[in-house]
């Protein structure tokens, strides 16, 4: 069929053929050196519109009448239109990492709000293990790509008032534009896209916009720039300083991100990491070491701002916001800082006419907060946000488009909770036999769990018995620290050894511990042979892992001890926040506290009365 396209002229009944067997107008475009424009306006000339099958749910044993559908070129028809307002919602698409099922409950949510409301809601999405394509979550459910094409079919055939992009995370944001864009050209049709304007969107996700428009509010961001060549990218970082921060704009899940050190280093990532054009420009920014890194959620209705919660990421900047442990309240944020926070967070939203739900990215250092970026879309936290305070703000997200405001509601003051909600990850490096399992940039997470207490040491040690890392609160505990982290070490080494816990490591955080009173066993590096602390793992003699990557010549021990603790089923911790917040939890523990059991909705009631109060 291909070679006929590419050779013959594209007839009607050709291009008819062409259609039922799968082509898309893309690869149609592609073939004939058409536009995608072209293509869709001679496929409409001709009359040759996609039509609707039902899924049989029933497996043919007896009728079935849900109203569950996907796309085909035949001549009947099985969905009819309804004359009933209708919003078609664009879902999150196949899940893979860094496009997380948090979208397709910010989807379900927006559903459930909208037939509040009296609105008939149709999801498009084509992932059979979400919730949102079970077919009895919206009223019609189109099993379909989200490509612009296939979305444009069902809005041709369904003639929806209004379409929502913002629900679906990435996937969906990606098509606003081109969305927004063939709706216009479509003058048949008075379909709109709904909530946050697709060019307000661009203006978050495009840098170089989104830079201006922080000068003009008076928003600092770290120092940055973006690249289209290899030679612009090595003047861009050495103007501002390694080490630098890269990544390709408009991807999610920090897709080949990475931090940068030299020129080499730079090189390397330009040649193998990504394609680089003016339409795929690289993001250089200057690397905040030592950081604090923040998560906001917030909905805006153009006028009022309601922030869900300010999280508090445990791990610091430079490890991937999926990835990183989270803590709401934030534990260690001096008030100033988090008034700053709600301030950028209020500006930025009135700013990009954010109507719905709004995720900002910030980082704390010296005192000073900077703001890395901004989606006008849900996010991967709305859900533990949302379970953490007990407002589903993607419910209220969907209320606010469909034209409600915060203040009707009763949504404008930002919850107060008295209890700590931790957020951990899960991640796979079980299932990937020699991976080295150590965080960065970019997302290596499949899941989360979460850890609610009255303090943060204990709702910390839920999570990590949530995550499978069980913090011991006897036994062996391995130390292997690089340079940088070494200060910080001290504390954490005599609050393990206060809390009854025996201490080891190699010769260097050995020797430096010592010069700060805290005394324990030296165990060989793994280079220097046996017995090493692998060999104790495999005899079941180690407890705890605390390993921070260090310089390229000793990465390589590191990553065998990493490792060997996956392994070995050992606990490991590979950041030294996560250390702090591991010895800190034992601390707790030890005390004798006991972890509160209590549901969820216990934790909410108590919070509401005390609002009340």
């Amino acid at each position: 069929m291909e070679k006929r396209i590419r050779a013959e002229e594209l007839t009607p009944e050709l291009l008819r053929e062409a259609k039922r067997m799968g082509f898309p107008d893309t690869r149609l475009a592609e073939l004939t050196d058409r536009t995608r424009q072209e293509i869709s306006d001679l496929r409409h000339t001709a009359g040759i519109l996609a039509t609707f099958k039902m899924v049989d749910t029933c497996a043919a044993e007896f009728e079935a009448a849900t109203p569950y559908y996907y796309s085909t070129y035949e001549d009947s028809c099985e969905t009819n239109a309804t004359d009933k307002k209708k919003i078609l919602i664009l879902g999150a698409g196949p899940i893979r990492i860094g496009q997380g099922i948090e979208f397709d409950y910010c989807t379900v949510h927006a559903v459930t709000a909208l037939r509040e409301e009296g609105i008939e809601t149709h999801i498009i999405n084509n992932n059979p293990e979400t919730v949102s394509t079970d077919f009895d979550t919206s009223d019609k459910l189109f099993f379909e790509p989200l490509t612009l094409e296939y979305v444009m079919n069902v809005i041709e055939r369904e003639k929806p008032d209004g379409v929502l992009v913002q629900f679906g995370g990435q996937t969906s944001v990606n098509l606003a534009i081109p969305l927004k864009q063939e709706l216009k050209r479509r003058t048949d049709l008075n379909t709109v896209i709904l909530g946050t304007d697709p060019d307000d969107m661009d203006l978050a996700e495009d840098r170089e916009k989104f830079y201006i428009l922080m000068q003009e509010l008076g928003v600092p961001q770290p120092e940055g720039g973006y690249a289209t060549s290899h030679k612009e990218a090595i003047e861009v970082a050495k103007r501002i300083g390694f080490p630098v921060l890269v990544r390709p704009s408009y991807v999610l899940g920090g897709r080949a991100m990475e931090i940068v050190y030299d020129e080499i280093d730079l090189e390397r990532y330009m040649k193998e990491a990504v394609r680089v054009s003016h339409e795929h420009p690289i993001l250089i920014d200057d690397f905040l070491e030592a950081a604090s890194e923040i998560d906001v959620d917030a909905v805006c209705d153009q006028k009022d701002v309601l922030i869900g919660a300010i999280m508090e990421h445990i791990e610091e900047a430079g490890v991937h916001s999926g990835d990183s442990a989270c803590v709401i309240p934030p534990q260690s944020l001096s008030p100033e800082v988090l008034d700053q926070v709600r301030d950028y967070t209020r500006k930025i939203a009135l700013a990009l006419r954010v109507k719905g739900l709004i995720n900002i990215q910030m980082a704390e250092k010296g005192g000073k907060v900077y703001v890395l970026e901004a989606n006008p879309r849900s996010s991967r936290t709305i859900p533990f946000v949302s379970k953490a305070v007990g407002i589903p703000l993607a419910k209220i997200a969907a209320k606010v488009i469909a034209g409600h405001s915060l203040n009707s509601l009763g949504y404008t003051d930002e919850p107060k909770p008295s209890h700590v909600s931790i957020k951990e990850v899960l991640l796979p490096f079980d299932k990937l036999p020699g991976a080295d399992p150590v965080l960065g940039p970019e997302m290596k997470s499949t899941g989360e769990v979460m850890g609610i207490d009255y303090d943060f040491g204990r709702a910390y040690y839920k999570a990590e018995l949530a995550a499978d890392n069980v913090l011991p609160l006897t036994g062996k505990v391995f130390l292997s620290i690089r340079n940088a982290d070494k200060t910080e070490l001290v504390d954490v080494a005599k609050k393990l050894q206060a809390a009854g816990l025996e201490l080891m490591g190699t010769e260097g955080t050995v020797n430096y511990l010592a010069q700060h009173g805290v005394f324990m066993d030296v165990v060989k590096k793994v280079h220097d042979g046996s017995p090493n602390v692998i060999d104790m793992m495999r005899r079941d003699e180690v407890d705890l892992i605390i390993n921070t990557p260090t310089s390229k010549q000793s990465r390589r021990d590191g990553s065998r001890i990493r490792r060997a603790a996956v392994d070995f089923k050992v606990p490991y911790i590979t950041t030294m926040q996560a250390a702090i917040a591991a010895a800190a939890a034992i601390e707790t523990m030890k005390k004798g506290e006991e972890l509160t059991i209590k549901s969820i909705n216990e934790y909410h009631k108590e919070m509401e009365e005390e609002n009340k109060v």
